[in-house]
């Protein structure tokens, strides 16, 4: 499991044009992919590492500074560009293996008391954010 997760000031994500998840202050965007290996407790461990992270500024974290998470999934974090000009998608999850383990961290951050929302699943979505700092990490599992 992967994340790449930017510091903003605010994030929204669209749906046919209309909001579907927010984030009105300074938090977390998280875009999160999964692939075929990937497992239950996986998730658990990318919920922690996400609500934990120190990536805000002074050091905080999602947990210290209770700051919101806005959580996209995007199978495109596993294609792979070693070959050719066209990316292979073959190391991410099939949606039916991927979308209840992005549930599943989403489901422990929220456990953990996180402010979470969330995008549409498999759905073609807009993501506007503005960045902080810019400051942005690569987080797996």
């Amino acid at each position: 499991m992967r994340a790449v997760v930017t510091r903003v000031l605010r994030a929204s994500v669209r749906v046919d044009g209309d909001v579907v998840g927010s984030v009105d202050e300074p938090g977390l965007l998280v875009l999160i992919g999964v692939t075929h290996s990937d497992t239950t407790e996986q998730a658990g461990v990318m919920a922690r590492k996400l609500h934990e992270l120190r990536a805000l500024r002074d050091e905080q974290s999602c947990a210290t500074a209770d700051a919101p998470l806005l959580v996209v999934s995007q199978f495109t974090l596993y294609g792979s560009t070693k070959k050719g000009r066209r990316p292979s998608w073959s190391a991410a999850a099939p949606p039916e293996h991927a979308e209840p383990l992005v549930e599943s961290v989403v489901d422990r951050l929220r456990e953990r008391g996180a402010r979470v929302s969330t995008g549409s699943f498999g759905a073609a979505m807009e993501v506007d954010s503005t960045n902080d700092g810019p400051f942005t990490l690569l987080v797996e599992t």
